[in-house]
């Protein structure tokens, strides 16, 4: 067997690929990358690819980026691994700055796809980037190769995408009679404290267009239908629920950078003022639920457009932006950028639409019983408490595909939830999804440790072969009385001799 591997190892190593060299193709980057696969190979429940992505001088168009997206793949199926993503100078700040201005929600989507690794790719620079990546290991993986698409424009088009075999075949350990042992995980879940008043809230941004100066909302200039109707619809909907009470409607307004800031602040109150009037026309609630204030000039909001505009030197203004405070002439600055050219542009492209009206609507839902939360579910499951999901989970079987998407859209309602995300962690680890759980038991901070959290770190490190880690977080929960924890030391008992009889038929084989 260990002469096998080693030449199945130098064959691996020998195949070193330049994608700068032989293809003819015009390209968004100078310099070398050169890519050698070290490792395509199967070691238990797991499959282990390693390749090096050498970077020698290389400079990516400013705007583009080169990606190499590894792709395991047989006959009945194929994965798209993490990529590796080489980015020219604009192409890399604009990722990082649009992962700074990402919500936790954005963040935490955005992490499941996530690359493998985002170099810079200008002045020459020159870096090694080991990739080492582990899967869990499946059957159809036994004839698969490994392909390395590149898209030399990092946008995806398939006309542009170059696809180079890396590996022809998995490295698979020698067969042995006794079968790995697949542990059968127990996962405890924890009921959540009962909400006794279910307060919520739902916003909305519209964009009104005032004539210069005025401060009255008239419906039908502009584009004022449509961003009245928007908002409209959404106070519709929750009128129109008969599970709802509405509590409070907020009306903050923001004025654009220009002008003034009292001048700006009269002119947003008053608007949003104007906006209430508006509503007081159409709806029967009681005139105290209103309420209107000042949300500052909208710097957020330009930081945040500029990086999608056409805007001249919007690198620079954001710079000013970001270096320069409003005490110390930040709008001065960029008034007097390069003769005012970008200031003017923003101020007809850009600022228009900072003149915002955030509309933030407070409401309380009433409490269901199992047969309403379980109708409920379905159509508007931001109207049950984590406590109700929790009793209509347990409608169905434990492990079951309909038990654990409960659990999923629990945590998709109440994401920074310590409870939801330990039970997400669960329902993850159930169908053997280490990295979700991962994510999940991440978001727990609290330094109050539950039996249930002992034995969902215990599956987590159990799934992921560590036997020792997982037992000492089985023995915490098991002597706070953990049922499925006992269940879970005796599966590590079993791994654990079924390693040591597999050991034993290897050393006979050899």
């Amino acid at each position: 067997m260990k002469k096998t591997i080693s030449i199945m190892a130098v064959a691996i190593l020998s195949a070193i690929m330049i994608f700068a060299q032989g293809t003819g193709r015009r390209q968004s980057y100078k310099g070398e990358i050169t890519v050698i696969p070290k490792e395509l190979s199967q070691r238990g429940d797991s499959l282990y690819i390693s390749i090096d992505f050498k970077m020698n001088g290389v400079n990516v168009d400013s705007r583009q980026s080169a990606d190499f997206i590894p792709v395991l793949t047989s006959s009945v199926r194929s994965k798209k691994l993490p990529e590796v993503s080489i980015k020219g100078r604009n192409n890399y700040k604009t990722y990082y700055r649009s992962l700074s201005l990402m919500s936790k929600e954005q963040r935490a989507d955005y992490e499941q796809n996530a690359p493998y690794s985002v170099v810079k790719g200008y002045k020459g620079h020159s870096e090694t980037v080991n990739y080492q990546y582990v899967i869990p290991y499946e059957k159809w993986m036994a004839d698969a190769h490994l392909d390395l698409q590149k898209d030399d424009c990092g946008c995806g088009n398939i006309n542009t995408i170059e696809v180079q075999r890396l590996v022809d075949n998995v490295l698979v350990e020698k067969i042995v009679v006794i079968e790995p042992y697949q542990v059968s995980p127990s996962l405890a879940y924890v009921q959540p404290e009962v909400e006794v008043v279910k307060r919520r809230d739902v916003s909305a941004e519209a964009a009104f267009d005032f004539k210069s100066g005025r401060t009255d909302l008239l419906p039908e200039y502009m584009n004022n239908p449509a961003e009245l109707s928007k908002l409209r619809k959404m106070i519709d909907n929750l009128k129109s629920d008969k599970n709802i009470n509405v509590k409070g409607i907020k009306i903050i307004g923001y004025a654009s950078p220009e002008g003034s800031l009292s001048l700006n602040k009269r002119l947003s109150e008053d608007r949003a003022k104007a906006l209430k009037k508006y509503f007081m026309m159409f709806y029967d609630f009681p005139g105290e639920i209103y309420s209107t204030e000042f949300g500052g000039e909208n710097w957020d909001g330009l930081v945040k457009a500029l990086p999608e505009s056409n805007c001249e030197y919007k690198d620079t203004v954001l710079s000013i932006i970001e270096k320069t405070s409003i005490e110390e002439g930040r709008e001065k600055k960029i008034m007097d950028l390069h003769n005012g050219v970008p200031y003017r542009q923003m101020l007809k492209e850009i600022f228009p639409k900072l003149r915002i009206a955030l509309c933030i609507i407070d409401y309380n839902v009433k409490n269901f019983d199992i047969a309403e939360a379980e109708q409920v579910f379905k159509v508007s499951p931001q109207n049950l408490s984590l406590n109700e999901m929790y009793a209509v989970a347990n409608q169905y079987n434990k492990g079951s595909q309909e038990f654990n998407d409960v659990f999923e859209t629990a945590v998709r309602m109440f994401p920074n939830d310590e409870t939801a995300n330990l039970n997400a962690a669960s329902a993850a680890l159930a169908r053997k999804d280490i990295v979700s759980a991962e994510r999940y038991l991440k978001k727990i901070k609290s330094k109050i440790r539950v039996p249930e959290y002992d034995n969902t770190m215990g599956v987590l490190e159990m799934l992921k072969g560590n036997y020792d880690r997982a037992e000492s977080y089985f023995n915490a929960a098991n002597d706070a009385g953990t049922d499925e924890a006992r269940t879970n030391l005796e599966e590590i008992s079993k791994k654990r001799e079924n390693i040591r009889q597999i050991e034993e038929q290897t050393a006979k084989n050899k």
